[in-house]
């Protein structure tokens, strides 16, 4: 069973809002057994749009649409499907009444543009949208499944959670889907296909294993379809195995999170505390943290010392370890790790300080050059990186070594 997003509006084309809607949506009918054939995003124009239905229609079993169902006269989505579907239109009783309850709670004038968000092609099922003005609707035609939706992200969420993907599971007959992600650090892409090149060439033909490289980190996802689907489940489990035991000194943890969330989880289950010194990263390692709740069971906080002044008031750094070694330097690293640890009493520390560039490089430490610690009741760690000029790209870089190399130390004190 194929799926296709639609997605309309001229603020997606021209950058000026992210389509978050399509890789929400694209998971989550990839759960209910529903792979998505296309994404595509087009311009509020009536002709696009319908050149849009036009090859989903060829492609798929199941459009989404998003976006255009607003009031205003580029919400032109409801109008140009009722030409599609060559309907006329009625007015929704039960959406007039919900809109008219909206505004008279708000205290707003209930206007005629407002009154015709309740006017729907006459050959729709309209779905209330609990949480808007713009009604969902569903068409059932020529063998195909159409749902238009709001494009406001929480509208969507709802009524694909409440309403649309409750139907689809009653409507259509889904195979099975499994996932099964490993997540893995400090090995490059090509080495770690070539240490279980023999196991990814001996999976069945239903399922497959998926290389999704981020920064200093890979997840490999075992991906399989059938109809059965605990016996689907208990045979890609021999696979992940496989894989976990020729590859276990990279594997972080066997679940689709992100790296930062698996080392609070290993943190928390020893009851170990953790706080940071930022330099550098400008407080970024500290917000990878704490978006994930239940943090504060592990993270105690942290400082951003970016002068040299603060790292030496806040974090006891010494000013002749800054006079002669320098901000960018092992030396400062670690009695920046070590001063984390003294004042904010926990058992590990992160420190970073670097040049993220574009500018502020020198000869003997160009642009790129970071310096981090780790620092714990077994000492300190430090190690240099060379990342490239780009300053964005050097922040994220510097956040996740210095997390990598975190994970190697809780690695190590278990061992």
């Amino acid at each position: 069973m194929l799926a296709e997003i639609i997605t309309i509006g001229d603020e997606i084309l021209i950058g000026q809002i992210v389509d978050t809607n399509s890789a929400w949506m694209a998971k989550e009918l990839n759960l209910i057994g529903i792979k998505v054939k296309q994404v595509s995003s087009v311009s509020d124009d009536a002709d696009h749009i319908t050149e849009a239905l036009q090859l989903a229609e060829k492609r798929a079993d199941i459009i989404l649409i998003t976006g255009g169902l607003g009031p205003t006269k580029d919400d032109i989505t409801k109008v140009t499907m009722a030409k599609y579907f060559n309907m006329g239109f009625r007015r929704d009783q039960e959406t007039l009444d919900h809109v008219t309850e909206i505004f008279t709670r708000f205290n707003k004038p209930m206007i005629e543009v407002n009154r015709k968000q309740a006017d729907v092609p006459d050959g729709c099922t309209v779905i209330k949208n609990q949480n808007g003005t713009a009604p969902c609707m569903w068409f059932e035609m020529r063998g195909k499944i159409f749902v238009s939706m709001p494009g406001v992200p929480f509208e969507m969420m709802y009524l694909m959670e409440e309403e649309i993907l409750p139907r689809l599971k009653r409507t259509l007959k889904l195979p099975a889907i499994v996932h099964k992600t490993i997540l893995t650090a400090n090995i490059g892409e090509s080495f770690l296909a070539e240490e279980i090149a023999d196991i990814e060439d001996g999976l069945p033909a239903h399922i497959k294993l998926a290389y999704l490289p981020k920064l200093g980190q890979i997840r490999l996802r075992l991906s399989g379809t059938g109809s059965d689907e605990a016996a689907l489940k208990a045979e890609i489990e021999v696979y992940a195995q496989q894989i976990v035991t020729r590859v276990k000194q990279y594997v972080v943890v066997e679940d689709d999170i992100a790296l930062e969330k698996a080392i609070l989880d290993i943190m928390d289950k020893r009851k170990l505390s953790l706080s940071t010194a930022e330099s550098c990263t400008g407080g970024y390692i500290a917000q990878m943290i704490t978006q994930h709740p239940g943090c504060s069971s592990v993270f105690a906080g942290g400082a951003v010392t970016y002068s040299n002044q603060l790292k030496m008031s806040v974090l006891g750094v010494l000013p002749e370890t800054l006079n002669i070694f320098g901000a960018v330097s092992e030396e400062t690293v670690k009695e920046m790790a070590l001063g984390a640890i003294a004042n904010f009493k926990t058992d590990y520390a992160i420190s970073v300080s670097g040049i993220a560039g574009p500018d502020g490089g020198t000869e003997s430490k160009p642009v790129g050059t970071v310096w981090i610690a780790v620092a714990s009741k077994r000492g300190v760690a430090t190690r240099l990186f060379k990342f490239g000029n780009r300053r964005a790209q050097n922040i994220e870089r510097s956040a996740v070594a210095a997390l990598s190399m975190l994970l190697n130390e809780l690695k190590q004190d278990v061992a």
